[in-house]
């Protein structure tokens, strides 16, 4: 599995452990989330070894969403050495997401 299913209780542990994940919070009744979840598993099959990539039901997860005030879904946040890198609300296309990914490997 590419992915990372994240929760309120694995949330602070996956994102220790992760120098660098990329966190889609979304949820099932969310058309955009919909299209964007094809989009954050190719992401994933192209930046595996190179970064995480986690997902995040903000339904059955409102703490974490409520921690990282996340109001609106999709929403992607991307986190470095455990702190937040950069966050993007609303559909993006994928060549954004490898983007941030690169930026954060880059540490520019």
């Amino acid at each position: 599995m590419v992915e990372i299913t994240l929760t309120d209780q694995n949330f602070k542990d996956e994102i220790a452990k992760n120098k660098l994940i990329l966190v889609d919070f979304w949820a099932v009744w969310c058309p955009p989330c919909q299209m964007l979840g094809p989009i954050v598993e190719e992401v994933a099959k192209e930046v595996e070894g190179q970064a995480a990539v986690g997902k995040l039901n903000v339904d059955e997860n409102p703490q974490t969403a409520a921690d990282f005030k996340v109001m609106s879904i999709p929403t992607v946040i991307l986190f470095k050495d455990g702190k937040v890198f950069e966050q993007a609300v609303g559909l993006r296309n994928k060549e954004y997401y490898l983007g941030l990914v690169k930026k954060a490997r880059s540490g520019k």
